[in-house]
């Protein structure tokens, strides 16, 4: 029978069915996009910019070799997951990462040296005061290539920090049986990181060149900051904050290698229940570690008053069985790092980062992020200052 010959009853049945099955899919497909408010889209990771030299030979592992010669150079992205708990690096203890629930590398880009600081200098483009300053992270002994910059990651966002990050990964040794081919790595990977810095300094509309440093890899911080000082004391001006975090520095050593930097700028981070600085200390014959320091002793604080630098006592912050990580671990110790580097300084108000027309960012930033919730000063965060030079 034709539809010309269907009655008339039948056809508006047959209309009605086809309009609830039209809003039924409508309601369906609306549900998938988040209009419904049912099965929304999940939230996106936030992505963290970062620039990486490394000189270790693979990125896979732990990896103690390095490169034949100089460093290789990339720009990657690191999601963030939309859950991320401060002080935390989410990532899978097995099975396969989950951007939505863990840090995960969103994107790499390997660059030649020229190509990495054009890259660089374009990134810095088109921001003002603090953000135009560069955090270059150092990590310690036993680090892996993902703990490095997952960590890296997280230590720019919960710190809040607004400027650009620059990540130097050097092949760090896997186990505590291999700590003394790490110091021979760590004194390998100088030179790279000497040139590393004094290439950052350099770029014209860079800040602050701030250095964060962990464990061994303060030593290897320091050593390319002395070196630097030969040269163009204080990087010509542009030298920002020096933190070095539970460092892992013979005291007399370090006294040497700060005789070239001003004390003012160098802040260290202690912990006198760092286990990891305990056993270093052991095997250098009972020498005292820098970042082992108890500023509440006597005779450590008068050593911490002689050296003029800045202390964060962070003992009481301490976490986990060993405590060698609580300068990011702690949420009120990332809190801390974050509000002394973003910091505004009132000369750098109205100056502008103008070079190039290509920023790596679509979205320019035009003022430093705030500072987490909560307490914000040094001050509060259990520290123990040196009186300031």
């Amino acid at each position: 029978m034709s539809r010309d010959h269907l009655p008339r009853v039948s056809r508006q049945r047959l209309f009605c069915a086809l309009l609830a099955g039209c809003a039924l899919i409508l309601a369906a497909g609306c549900a998938s996009i988040g209009l419904s408010g049912e099965g929304e889209l999940a939230a996106q990771p936030r992505s963290i910019a970062m620039f990486v030299v490394s000189t270790r030979k693979s990125e896979r592992d732990a990896s103690n070799e390095a490169v034949e010669s100089g460093a290789r150079f990339s720009l990657q992205r690191i999601g963030v997951p939309p859950g991320h708990e401060p002080g935390k690096v989410e990532r899978p203890s097995f099975g396969s990462e989950n951007p939505e629930k863990h840090f995960t590398v969103l994107s790499r880009r390997g660059l030649d040296e020229t190509a990495f600081y054009s890259e660089l200098a374009s990134h810095i483009s088109g921001r003002i005061g603090s953000n135009r300053d560069v955090l270059v992270y150092v990590h310690g002994f036993n680090t892996s290539y993902d703990e490095a910059r997952f960590r890296l990651a997280q230590i720019a966002d919960d710190g809040r920090f607004g400027g650009v990050a620059v990540l130097y990964t050097w092949p760090a040794a896997g186990s505590l049986l291999d700590y003394g081919a790490a110091r021979e790595n760590a004194a390998a990977a100088r030179d790279a990181l000497t040139k590393l810095i004094q290439r950052l300094a350099e770029l014209p509309d860079a800040g602050r060149v701030h250095i964060l440093a962990h464990s061994m890899g303060a030593w290897l911080a320091m050593e390319a900051l002395r070196e630097n000082a030969l040269s163009s004391p204080g990087l010509n001006g542009k030298l920002g904050d020096v933190m070095l975090a539970a460092p892992d520095i013979d005291l007399n050593v370090f006294r040497q290698q700060l005789a070239r930097l001003d004390p003012s700028h160098v802040f260290v981070l202690v912990a006198s229940n760092d286990r990891a600085l305990s056993i270093s200390r052991t095997l250098a014959g009972d020498r005292p570690r820098l970042g082992g320091l108890d500023p509440n002793n006597p005779k450590d604080r008068a050593a911490l008053d002689e050296l003029g630098v800045k202390a964060y006592d962070l003992s009481k912050e301490s976490t986990g069985l060993i405590g060698h990580g609580t300068y990011a671990d702690a949420p009120q110790a990332v809190r801390t790092i974050g509000s002394q580097l973003t910091e505004q300084r009132p000369q750098d108000a109205n100056i502008q980062a103008v070079l190039g027309d290509r920023p790596v960012d679509s979205k320019i930033i035009a003022s430093p992020l705030p500072p987490l919730a909560g307490p914000s000063s040094p001050a509060a965060a259990n520290t123990a200052a040196a009186p300031p030079r």
